[in-house]
């Protein structure tokens, strides 16, 4: 049996009739929606008179009234109970897109089933011990010394980024630094012909870059425009990383232009056949911003991202930042710092990539005879070329897998025709997938 005598609860007193009335009709609505469940003891009517600022008589004479309606039992020595012949309510089913689906294997999504809990848990406990008191204030916009000193630490060590803690800006997510980049920067904005059409929509207008198997054709950036986004250590979704001569390329264009390339190091980390490719930052730190974040490495659920900034726009950043964007977790930053320092985080990716190895293997085995795979070297998708993506996506729905078209990529003014199938094997659902999704792809071949 709880108790509610001693906890916080709302009861709206507002409507029409006097003020029994209003207060019995409040109390029944929160029986009736079970927001006081069965067995609850409510307060003593002097309590719950005081605590509203009504006469006591009040409370007793609404607590009367659903004691004889049935909504609650009184008994000598036992207060005032929610009676347990009132049922909560049933929710609602809804018929919902998608509601059938056993297995998602749509892209960007890692195995979050992985998620280190008890280091997370112990780098929290370290982090609360050592923080300073005023780390539980208002926040830095720019984000807490301990991460940004961390980040730059891991990023030139491990992704080759030439990474002042000055020039680290902490952000929620992807989609918040490209917002304020929106603000900041003349549109249009050059993007690659493929990639996540909501990362399109956060810019006020983009043109397509034509993308080929050396990544996108940095060489045919226009030279009107003072802006562009590329994903060089894996293009999303077709895979394949940018070109030494393309990077080289792109650096060349934003020197000359005096414009910016906008580098999504999306899942740079996990790299199989050979050692991570190096940032485009690193060529030039004053016109690139590197963005990157902890949702493929770690969990998409902590909204950590972060930004490495030309010194000019480090000031205009951090004014937009303060007045129109929330501040991160303090804790999340102060554990995420310490997670970087005491190495988890490393640990963590090797354990991921030698996972996601795997099961990229069992994928290209499974689907050898039906489709040939591509943009299989780094990341946790998988493209696969198949003139019969249109069969395969509606086959595979029917029997309860959701996979993504790649024509779902291709940027609305791109004339590219090629077909696909994007296949998350980082998805949890993957391993228990994947013979339901093979038996697909023989019947559509």
């Amino acid at each position: 049996m709880e108790s509610w005598a001693n906890l916080d609860f709302h009861l709206d007193l507002s409507g029409p009739g006097g003020l029994r009335h209003r207060l019995t009709a409040s109390l029944r609505e929160a029986v009736r929606s079970a927001r006081l469940p069965p067995g609850t003891r409510l307060p003593a009517s002097r309590s719950l008179a005081l605590d509203l600022g009504i006469a006591r008589n009040t409370v007793a004479e609404a607590y009367a009234e659903l004691v004889a309606e049935g909504w609650l039992t009184a008994r000598q020595g036992s207060g005032t109970v929610v009676a347990q012949r009132i049922a909560p309510p049933q929710p609602v089913k809804r018929s919902v897109p998608g509601a059938d689906v056993r297995f998602d294997l749509r892209v960007s999504t890692p195995d979050v089933t992985e998620f280190p809990r008890a280091e997370w848990i112990r780098s929290t406990r370290r982090a609360l011990t050592a923080a300073p008191s005023e780390a539980f204030g208002p926040g830095d916009p720019q984000g807490r010394i301990e991460l940004r000193t961390a980040l730059a630490e891991y990023l030139a060590r491990a992704r080759g980024v030439r990474a002042d803690l000055e020039r680290i800006v902490v952000c929620s997510g992807f989609g918040g630094a490209v917002q304020m980049f929106d603000r900041l920067l003349q549109p249009p904005v050059v993007v690659e012909e493929y990639g996540l059409a909501f990362h399109r929509s956060l810019w006020t207008s983009t043109v397509p870059l034509a993308v080929d198997d050396h990544g996108a054709n940095t060489e045919q950036l226009p030279d009107d425009l003072r802006a562009c986004v590329l994903t060089p250590a894996h293009q999303f979704p077709l895979g394949g990383p940018l070109h030494p001569r393309r990077r080289a390329s792109a650096v060349e264009w934003a020197r000359r232009v005096g414009g910016l390339v906008l580098e999504d190091d999306y899942d740079g980390e996990f790299r199989y056949d050979r050692q991570p490719v190096g940032a485009v930052q690193g060529l030039d730190p004053e016109h690139v911003v590197y963005l990157g974040t902890s949702s493929k490495a770690l969990s998409p659920a902590l909204r950590i991202a972060w930004m490495v900034l030309p010194d000019r726009f480090v000031d205009p950043i951090l004014e937009l930042k303060t007045g129109r964007e929330q501040h991160i977790s303090m804790l999340d930053q102060l554990t995420l710092a310490d997670f970087l320092e005491a190495g988890s985080y490393d640990s963590h990716v090797r354990r991921m990539r030698l996972k996601y190895q795997r099961r990229r293997d069992r994928l290209v085995e499974a689907v050898s005879p039906y489709a040939s795979v591509s943009g299989i070297a780094a990341g946790m998708h998988a493209v696969l070329d198949t003139p019969h993506e249109t069969a395969i996506v509606e086959t595979a729905r029917e029997r309860g897998i959701e996979v993504s078209p790649l024509s779902w990529f291709r940027h609305e003014q791109s004339d590219d025709d090629r077909t696909g199938i994007v296949v998350s094997f980082g998805a949890p659902a993957f391993p228990r997938a994947l013979p339901l999704f093979t038996e697909v792809l023989a019947a559509c071949h």
